[in-house]
């Protein structure tokens, strides 16, 4: 599932960046993050609170729009 966030990201111009830091601190959840690339701006997840999931479900609004 995670190679499938990444790809959605990919397909609307965002990066899926997957936290390796330790999980459920304060300010990481573990999950992912979404970023646009060209002015390195978080889009969602600040927290790296999503899942991959909800990554796919972002991406797919964000091609509707």
């Amino acid at each position: 599932m995670e190679s499938g966030a990444r790809r959605a990201a990919r397909k609307v111009g965002l990066v899926a960046k997957r936290s390796r830091w330790r999980r459920d601190s304060v300010d990481n959840r573990g999950g992912f993050m979404l970023i646009e690339p060209n002015r390195n701006a978080i889009v969602a997840g600040e927290k790296f609170n999503l899942s991959a999931d909800d990554v796919v479900r972002f991406c797919q609004a964000q091609e509707r729009v």
